[in-house]
């Protein structure tokens, strides 16, 4: 039975390893550092977003740092 399910993992990272194995020749490494290639590509709204999110969740207890829940904080 653990053999069986170790067989079906290794099958299942396989592929998912053998694609991080791919190195990045130095004039592809521009396009990877391009801003629409990050994984938040708009900084300042997720900035935005990240202090609502934070303004609505310190009521209860959403980082673990109390507020009143206006934002002032």
């Amino acid at each position: 039975m653990n053999a069986r399910r170790l067989s079906r993992s290794l099958m299942l990272l396989t592929p998912l390893l053998a694609g991080c194995a791919t190195q990045v020749a130095p004039w592809e490494r521009g396009h990877l550092a391009r801003p629409e290639m990050a994984l938040e590509p708009y900084p300042l709204e997720a900035s935005f977003r990240q202090h609502v999110f934070f303004s609505k969740e310190s009521v209860s207890g959403g980082y673990g740092v109390g507020g009143g829940g206006c934002g002032c904080n």
